[in-house]
């Protein structure tokens, strides 16, 4: 049910990063939230989310007034760092006109999250712009609680994803000067706190808080922390050249940014962005955690997302793609296809269920029994531990070299690799349907660890696209057997 006692809520960024993790938190507190995207079937309008989707842009004012109706407080999270124009204008204008149809509809509160960085020091063209988006909103004369931050660590943030895919690809690190200046890192669940505790902030005049976590950090210590965590060893070594143009092209090449962003991350990477005051200590009741907190804090909700998540959702959102191999989800490499069958669910998830053991793999047997022989050499469980039943499965049981995670009766499987790896594997089995037709979606999916772990994946794809490919076919044909 809607608490008519919550302010009214209008989020623009739902679709981005801070947005995204905010949105289903607002709803979970009873909040009635509008969200504005410009493109409306971008966001899940199912009826049981509790929000209210509406198209426009804020680079056009004439789209802002049905967004900016009855709301109290709007979050500002816009910002066009990834434009091919100049960033800096539209920036500009995407805020003053942001601001002036908030005015004008009578919002009390915008909650803008900027950037840290000290004015006198020559910021770059990203900083700059961030603070001066903050004075623009704060010229309509509406209260303005602009959030300063530096990093934020959590899976999925630009910052982290770039110290993720460096720190795991990269055993010896060429590291420029941007490497070594000084940051505050925050928790994104930290973040999230203090963007929630500013709706209820007494009304008054706009104020900038600085917010962080406790410690002051180097890039380079946060990717050895990093490694630390996933057990990794790292070399890294200081250089002096490494212009932000270089930089962006080697980052575009080993991490998941783009040069075009990379450059002007990089570019505000010569600033310090550190807190310079404790104001955000005294106002708000969070503790942020350290570094290395959130850096476990991520991972660990990594694994409840991924435990939690139908890679079947990501794909389908793309259109109707038949097979992805090799695709890169988070920090995971994934190889997932599909096929349809005239059968119902039940008959056609049936063949999965009997997966493994004396029943085999489906597809090249005798090259599962020599991955097994392989990992037997090097003191894994091999292929020798079988199955506990021939069709009945239950989470926990083993089937061969791999462990039942979930199972879902006739609708969904997902094994967890035991044997020798560089990195953590696993398949997953979903099947969708009715009674004439099922659609059998197979995913492998792998988490490397270093460099090793991903020549292991890229040495095998030529492997993996005949043996998983073989398994979904003899799987169809199967449940055409038994239907």
């Amino acid at each position: 049910m809607e608490n008519s006692g919550k302010k009214k809520i209008l989020l623009t960024g739902a679709t981005g990063y801070i947005g995204g993790r905010l949105l289903p938190v607002l709803e979970k507190l009873g909040y009635s939230v509008r969200c504005l995207t410009r493109r409306k079937n971008s966001l899940d309008a199912s009826p049981d989310k509790r929000r209210e989707i509406v198209e426009g842009n804020v680079l056009d004012s004439s789209t802002l007034p049905p967004a900016m109706s009855d709301i109290d407080t709007a979050f500002y999270f816009v910002h066009s760092m990834g434009s091919t124009a100049d960033f800096e204008a539209e920036d500009r204008r995407a805020a003053e006109n942001f601001s002036a149809a908030a005015k004008q509809a009578g919002v009390r509160r915008i909650i803008y999250l900027g950037g840290l960085g000290n004015r006198d020091s020559n910021l770059s063209k990203h900083l700059r712009s961030r603070q001066e988006t903050g004075d623009i909103l704060r010229a309509s004369g509406i209260q303005v609680i602009e959030l300063r931050a530096s990093i934020v660590i959590g899976s999925g943030s630009l910052s982290f994803e770039m110290v993720r895919a460096l720190t795991e690809r990269l055993p010896f690190m060429v590291c420029p000067k941007w490497v070594r200046v000084a940051a505050q890192p925050i928790a994104i669940e930290d973040m999230l706190s203090f963007l929630i505790e500013s709706i209820d902030l007494p009304g008054g005049e706009s104020q900038v808080f600085e917010i962080g976590g406790p410690d002051q950090v180097t890039y380079g210590q946060i990717m050895q922390e990093y490694a630390r965590q996933r057990g990794l060893r790292r070399v890294m070594i200081p250089v002096p050249f490494l212009t932000p143009y270089l930089s962006s092209l080697w980052l575009g090449l080993v991490t998941p940014l783009y040069a075009r962003v990379g450059r002007k991350m990089i570019d505000s990477m010569k600033n310090a962005t550190v807190v310079s005051n404790n104001l955000a200590d005294t106002t708000f009741k969070v503790k942020p955690r350290s570094v290395s907190e959130a850096i476990a804090r991520a991972l660990v909700n990594e694994e409840r997302e991924f435990a939690e998540t139908r890679w079947s959702d990501a794909f389908s959102s793309g259109g109707e793609s038949k097979a992805w191999g090799g695709v890169r989800f988070g920090s995971r490499l994934i190889d997932s296809r599909t096929a349809t069958v005239a059968a119902a669910p039940q008959v056609a998830f049936a063949p999965i269920q009997r997966i493994g053991g004396k029943n085999g793999w489906y597809y090249g047997n005798w090259m599962w029994r020599v991955r097994g022989f392989l990992d037997l050499l090097v003191g894994g469980v091999g292929l020798r531990r079988g199955r506990p039943h021939p069709t009945s499965i239950r989470v926990g049981d083993t089937l061969d070299f791999w462990r039942v995670e979930a199972f879902e009766p006739n609708r969904f499987l997902r094994l967890r690799a035991e044997m020798k790896l560089p990195g953590r594997a696993w398949l997953e089995f979903e099947v969708n349907g009715d009674e004439q037709q099922s659609t059998i979606r197979q995913t492998a999916s792998f988490d490397p660890v270093g460099l090793a772990g991903i020549v292991y994946w890229y040495a095998l794809s030529p492997a993996h696209h005949f043996v998983f490919g073989g398994m979904l076919r003899n799987l169809v044909k199967a449940a055409r057997e038994d239907a």
